[in-house]
């Protein structure tokens, strides 16, 4: 044996030697240390953790077992610590890296506190883990990327925090997982496919993120998912038709993405478990599937703003587990002759809690069985329908509700006053129908009401005191309607409201009560349009929330009180068309928010303040003040006054006689069945004078077969009108004579197209007055028939690059020649977005519906169709709200929202944009560096049309060219119209960019 073995053999002999006397019992040493180890971590979390309640680890003492402490838990024989739940304690800061020493844990809750920065690496050491869940905190960063090593988790829940960047494909080795829960973070990226990998998956929770691009077809290799859900991310494209044969399936939620196709009519054979089915807020087209009304489980049936057409299949009957039914905002329509009897499907629905079929095109009166529903019902939306007759008295029976909204709808009658008997009712809205006589006392039993919505109907008599029982109430709107008599002190003295109290256009009279000093915390207040006399109460300053006053066209009198200088949050001051007098409170001076301040049309007199929003006189508005001055020198001489009064007399009796000089003509020509026609240079050559008959032939008796839509003021049906042995296609757009404003629609309508030619604007050809065979007033515009429908449609539907650009071009073109190249004047058109812009066979944009326009005759006075605020939601420019005047800047504006539409894909009224965000911030907030995040991909994606290889434009110069575009959009949307550009430098800057595609994709 040479030296080194026996080196080697001397080694081996001393440590067995030192083992057994040192160490006589390995086993019980090596426990020791690993409790101690376990306890020296949670002693040091403990010392770096407050909780709510703070004694709620008070039983973590050094001298005692981690195994006897609160939210501990050890193994089989206390040797070491399995499982910490710390959760629901309310913990603040960083998530401690000694959680990583307890080496032999299982599970881990940390769920509900306040944790906030990394996951710490250390959790990665936690090799034993089953379970992980730190949901609803604020953890931040990234999931960490060697999450693999914890290769025995079964359950990840990461839900509700803060944390970002793409999902690691380092989670998806984790084979035994079973379920995985990253909803509610800022995870972007795509999904990765490599998910399929973890085939003990049973749910899958990616939702509320900003995960983008396709569903990975990848994901029906799954063998036994059973949840999945992806709702609220920015997923495109189609479903991938592998995800609905996964036959485990029971619920599926793929809501509010950017999804396309039809939904199977077979999905409920193909996923025969499913109990929750949520596709709302897409872009799904064909049919309900009515294999979902054969699955007798189902819980949750949504597919809510969508594009779904036709009626609602059969077999609604057959769903009693069923919880909720919402297909909202679709193209819906009933089935002939059956109207809302569907409804009555649903009486087998006895769990039903939410019910809502608003936004289709039902028609039909309310079936008396609603009463019979569920009484679970608490849900219920009808609005934005064709809905007739009365609201049935049976809806008192339905004793759960706790919402009902039917408004937007043709609805007559009283207000039945069962549904005083909804005790748990919370929200009413019956808003735009044609609701008549008194509102019933019984309404008074609502105590839990927070909202009611009585707005645009022919209600009247008198504001009921029953009012006062509204302790809950937070909004209330009866406004346009007929109420008289006075504002009951008990209508006001709610100092629940909290949002908005609206009592305009009325004819309310009476003073002010001065209970109004209740709504301390009311931030709107609209009394305007009424018979309102005396003062303006100076308790009005304790009104501290308000933002917004309108007391405007009313008959109130006195001085401006000085305490509204005191409303620190006054943004919206609109006293006008009173009879206040004195001077202008110097005090308004000091209201910093204030934006808009309206007095014209009063008797005030004296100096104007100077300083505060009197600085910037575009936000003031003064005008029929005649003694007021801006400058020390505040008196005229009496013959300069006697001359101003002379004149205004002249001016107003000359206006005052052409008025009623048109009115007879217009109603002279009328009754006696004779056509209204113009003889100018315009409609020379054009067909002559079309009866009621030939109109009533032409579009086969006004079937709603040959409807092509519904708008504020009528009906358009397309027709085929035979005239001087020519037929042509046309368009009849049939007043409705029973709508306010639709007489002024139609001459306003007339007065602007007139003289007006242009490829880009839609072509009049005639217009009708006449009596139709009821005897009863008949008005009609007749048009060109144009065959490609809405721009709005095209733009949902495929529409290339190349093709939306040519459609702006040409809209700007026809928007030009109103505003700068009409023979007598200026035409603004007020009404601009993509419903109004018609498309012919060859895809040339038509500039349409001039109901809202103006004729800009000098810059002081317009001649238009009514004097209310013009335009659509979401398109009206910021000082039309201010009472500004229709201008050419405001119709760029629209045009600036309308250019983002095309581009994005999205309307400025799409349901994502709640709170402070609009499309036009969310545009802006992506402009220039991340615009590929706000751009109809559809767009994006076309192939160009041009080449002959298919191949794909270069998304570089389409990106390059969009970035001009969005800039124009942008430019033309500045919130200070000064600032905007006109349309023709809009016009120039689009065919630069047309042209520059052109030149490099060449």
């Amino acid at each position: 044996m040479d030296s080194t073995s026996r080196l080697s053999l001397i080694h081996i002999i001393i440590f067995f030697v030192f083992s057994s006397y040192v160490i006589p019992n390995p086993y019980v040493a090596s426990v020791t240390l690993s409790i101690d180890t376990d306890k020296q971590a949670l002693i040091s979390i403990k010392s770096e953790t407050s909780t709510q309640p703070p004694d709620a680890l008070a039983t973590w003492e050094p001298n005692s077992s981690p195994c006897n402490w609160t939210r501990v838990s050890c193994g089989e024989g206390g040797r070491r610590v399995v499982g910490l739940d710390l959760s629901g304690l309310q913990i603040p800061g960083p998530l401690s890296p000694d959680i990583g020493n307890l080496s032999n844990l299982t599970s881990l809750q940390l769920q509900n506190n306040r944790f906030v920065g990394k996951i710490p690496e250390t959790f990665t050491n936690l090799f034993r883990l089953r379970i992980l869940n730190i949901s609803t905190n604020n953890i931040e960063g990234n999931i960490p990327a060697n999450i693999s090593r914890c290769i025995q988790l079964r359950v990840v829940d990461f839900m509700q925090n803060q944390l970002s960047g793409s999902i690691p494909e380092d989670l998806t080795r984790l084979v035994n997982l079973q379920t995985l829960n990253l909803a509610k973070n800022h995870l972007s990226g795509s999904i990765p496919p490599s998910i399929a990998n973890l085939s003990s998956l049973s749910t899958l929770n990616l939702g509320t993120n900003t995960l983008s691009g396709p569903i990975p077809s990848d994901l029906s290799r799954i063998p036994n998912l059973k949840n999945l859900d992806l709702t609220i991310n920015n997923l495109t494209g189609t479903v991938p038709p592998s995800i609905y044969n996964m036959s485990s399936l029971e619920s599926i939620a793929l809501a509010s993405n950017d999804l396309w196709g039809d939904i199977p009519y077979n999905v409920g054979e193909t996923l025969p478990n499913l109990l929750v089915f949520n596709f709302c807020i897409n872009r799904f087209t064909g049919t309900i599937p009515g294999s979902l009304h054969n699955l007798t489980n189902i819980r949750i049936i949504r597919m809510a703003h969508n594009r779904l057409h036709g009626t609602v299949p059969p077999g609604l009957g057959n769903l009693p587990e069923l919880e909720m039914y919402n297909i909202g905002y679709n193209n819906i329509v009933s089935e002939q002759g059956e109207g809302l009897g569907f409804l009555n499907s649903f009486v087998n629905s006895t769990k039903l809690d939410f019910l809502a079929i608003d936004g289709n095109h039902f028609d039909g009166v309310i079936p008396e069985s609603i009463g019979n529903l569920s009484k679970t019902l608490r849900i219920l939306y009808m609005g934005s329908n064709r809905i007739s007759g009365r609201i049935p008295p049976s809806i008192g029976q339905l004793k759960g509700l706790g919402l009902i909204n039917i408004s937007y709808n043709s609805i007559s009658g009283e207000i039945p006053s069962e549904i005083g008997q909804l005790e748990n009712l919370q929200v009413l809205v019956l808003g735009k129908n044609r609701l008549s006589s008194n509102i019933p006392n019984s309404l008074g039993n609502l105590r839990n009401l927070s909202e009611i919505d009585f707005s645009s109907n022919e209600l009247e008599g008198s504001l009921p005191i029953s009012f006062r029982n509204f302790e809950k109430l937070i909004s209330m709107d009866l406004s346009m309607n007929k109420f008289n008599g006075s504002i009951p002190g008990e209508v006001l003295d709610l100092p629940s409201l909290t949002t908005i109290l609206n009592l305009s256009g009325n004819s309310l009279t009476g003073s002010l009560p001065r209970q109004i000093q209740s709504l301390e915390r009311v931030v709107a207040i609209d009394l305007s349009n009424n018979n309102l006399s005396g003062s303006i109460p100076e308790s009005i300053q304790n009104c501290k929330s308000l933002e917004q006053l309108i007391l405007s066209k009313n008959s109130l009198s006195g001085n401006i009180p000085n305490s509204l200088g005191e409303i620190k949050g006054l943004e919206t001051l609109d006293l006008s068309s009173n009879q206040l007098s004195g001077s202008i409170p110097v005090e308004l001076q000091n209201l910093m928010a204030l934006r808009f301040l309206n007095l014209s049309f009063n008797n005030l007199e004296g100096k104007v303040p100077s300083n505060g929003v009197f600085s910037n006189l575009t936000s003031v508005h003064l005008q029929g003040n005649q003694k007021l001055c801006y400058d020390s020198k505040c008196t005229k001489g009496d013959s300069d006054t006697h001359k101003a009064v002379v004149i205004s007399v002249v001016v107003i009796s000359s206006l005052v006689a052409i008025l009623i000089l048109s009115i007879a003509l217009f109603f002279y020509f009328r009754r006696n069945n004779v056509m209204i026609m113009d003889s100018s240079d315009s409609f020379k050559g054009q067909h002559k004078m079309v009866t009621y008959e030939q109109l009533r032939s032409a579009t086969g008796n006004f079937n709603e077969d040959n409807l092509i839509g519904r708008g504020s003021f009528g009906s358009v049906y397309k027709g085929c009108l035979n005239l001087e042995g020519r037929s042509m296609e046309i368009a009849v757009k049939v007043l409705d004579m029973e709508t306010t404003g639709s007489l002024p629609s139609f001459l306003a309508e007339c007065a602007a197209l007139r003289h007006l030619r242009h490829r880009n604007l839609l072509k009049l050809i005639t217009s009708c007055s006449s009596l139709d065979h009821k005897n009863m007033d008949f008005l009609a515009l007749v048009y060109e028939f144009v065959k490609n429908g809405s721009l709005e449609y095209w733009i949902r539907n495929k529409m290339g690059f190349l093709e939306r650009l040519k459609v702006a071009i040409d809209v700007a073109s026809g928007l030009s020649y109103l505003h700068h190249e009409c023979v007598v004047a200026p035409v603004v058109h007020c009404d601009l977005k993509p419903s109004n812009v018609l498309l012919d066979e060859d895809l040339t944009a038509k500039i349409g519906d001039f109901g809202l326009a103006s004729m800009l005759v000098d810059k002081d006075k317009s001649f238009s169709s009514s004097h209310v605020l013009k335009g659509s939601m979401g398109y009206i420019p910021p000082e039309y709200g201010m009472g500004a005047k229709p201008s050419t800047k405001g119709d760029v504006y629209s045009y600036g929202i309308m250019l983002m539409e095309i581009f994005t894909g999205k309307s400025p009224t799409d349901e994502s944009f709640v709170g402070g965000l609009s499309l036009k911030t969310w545009v802006q907030s992506a402009f220039p560096a991340d615009l590929d995040q706000v751009l109809d991909p559809e767009m994006l994606h076309q192939k160009d049309e041009s080449c002959s290889d298919g191949r794909t434009r270069s998304l570089k110069i389409q990106l390059d060219c969009l970035k001009t575009v969005i800039e124009i959009a942008v430019s033309c949307t500045n919130n200070s119209p000064e600032r905007r550009i006109t349309i023709i430098e809009a016009l120039r800057r689009l065919k630069c960019v047309q042209d520059l595609f052109h030149k490099h994709s060449s």
